[in-house]
């Protein structure tokens, strides 16, 4: 890999300077649209002058859905609300890296990372009034930066890639048409638009135990949507929106917007979302979890396999954890042997061989999910902590953790204990 590196940096047309991996701060030429408390929305971005392939990262962060939790989240994470604090450069990791060690196939695109500062999940498009004290703005913010982004170098691009995470990667279910359509009708019609959404393809499930709808956290999925798009002004995909009228909230949930969506989007969701188990009351370290939230935990798993299972592209490791395309450790987890990086490269080529009528590539798989019933039944998962200690813990320390009883697992497995014992160890 270090003689990819030095290659690559060899055959960098500014080679003779230190290569510079920073994205840097731009704010919209448009003040108009603005972060929630009025000051200016931006993004950070850093040129790639050789490359047509564009990457525009959506950050995730939650959201807030009334004027309490919103001055909450003003008080507490300002930096999501507000750009008055936000860094000049920003080092860019997992997909959005310079390092082709940590980036094998997108290391060497024009990375665009757009800081999350609207609280509407990407859908707003409602300036300030007196009554909310707050802008929500996030569909138009993604809308003015690409076009200030044609302005230098993406109107000559092949390929754009609009990503996120979370919160961000439901913003791309719900904004990568629009972005097709804003390029199309600017007469940019030989950019490819696709989308790549990781960890935002939530369910509207019932929660393990209902509570009132207080905050973010404790609000039931459904019933946050439903105050939030009134509160944001949320817009949603005019195809979905016809299909849901007068029920739009139903377009926040990746199973229910997905068959609407014309550009090809690639599906990265975990089986056990560390925010999905947070929205549905469960409680995963600190305490032994018991028996009926084991059964609600498996059963989520399924529930989520079977939304998935149209996605043609997709990667579904059987994981308990909560976003992962801009962690560095995104290149070592797999599905049936394949990796995230490689699954996406395949896609990449899929997508290009079917413009050109030619079959897809042999070997080269797109649509990966774990079939495996447990969380982090998969040795590739990342690295479970304990949430008050902060300790590591290995799959079979995590499942006794968590109340998981061998002997029974065992007998629905139809197996002997101490073989189950084994495999989870070895992570088979």
């Amino acid at each position: 890999m270090t003689q990819v590196k030095n290659l690559a940096q060899s055959l960098y047309p500014c080679s003779a300077q230190k290569l510079d991996y920073d994205m840097k701060l731009n704010f919209l030429a448009n003040s108009t649209v603005t972060c929630n408390d009025g000051s200016a929305a931006g993004y950070y971005l850093k040129e790639s002058r050789g490359s047509r392939r564009w990457l525009i990262f959506l950050e995730g962060g939650w959201y807030c859905f009334n004027k309490e939790n919103c001055d909450s989240r003003y008080e507490t994470m300002r930096r999501l609300m507000s750009s008055s604090k936000w860094p000049q450069t920003k080092t860019g990791t997992g997909i959005l890296s310079s390092l082709p060690e940590e980036n094998p196939h997108w290391w060497n695109a024009n990375m665009v990372f757009i800081p999350y500062c609207s609280s509407d999940v990407w859908s707003g498009a409602t300036a300030k009034t007196e009554q909310s004290g707050y802008a929500f703005m996030g569909s138009l913010i993604i809308q003015e930066v690409v076009k200030d982004l044609l302005k230098k170098g993406l109107d000559n691009a092949k390929v754009l890639l609009l990503a996120g995470s979370s919160a961000g990667g439901t913003g791309v279910l719900l904004n990568v048409d629009r972005v097709a359509e804003l390029l199309e009708g600017l007469g940019h019609t030989g950019v490819q638009v696709r989308g790549l959404s990781d960890s935002g393809w939530f369910l509207d499930n019932k929660q393990y135990h209902c509570t009132e709808c207080v905050d973010t956290t404790s609000c039931a999925p459904t019933e946050t949507i439903k105050r939030g798009i009134k509160f944001w002004g949320g817009v949603v995909p005019e195809r979905c929106r016809k299909t849901h009228e007068g029920e739009e909230w139903n377009c926040f949930f990746g199973y229910r917007v997905f068959p609407s969506i014309k550009s090809p989007v690639f599906v990265v969701q975990w089986l056990f979302d560390e925010a999905q188990l947070t929205v549905d009351n469960i409680q995963l370290t600190g305490q032994p979890v018991q028996e009926g939230q084991w059964r609600y935990i498996q059963n989520l798993g399924i529930e989520l396999r079977n939304t998935l299972k149209d996605v043609p592209a997709m990667f579904a490791p059987a994981c308990l954890s909560h976003e992962v395309i801009t962690r560095n450790y995104w290149i070592d987890v797999q599905v049936k042997g394949t990796s995230l990086p490689r699954a996406l490269h395949c896609w990449d080529r899929s997508l290009h061989d079917n413009r050109n009528n030619k079959a897809p590539p042999k070997g080269c798989p797109v649509h990966l999910i774990d079939s495996c019933p447990w969380p982090h039944c998969n040795p590739t998962c990342p690295t479970i902590r304990d949430q008050f200690t902060g300790q590591e813990m290995n799959v079979i320390q995590f499942l006794m953790h968590m109340g998981f009883d061998v002997q029974k697992m065992a007998q629905q497995q139809g197996m002997d204990p101490s073989r189950l014992l084994g495999m989870l160890s070895s992570g088979s």
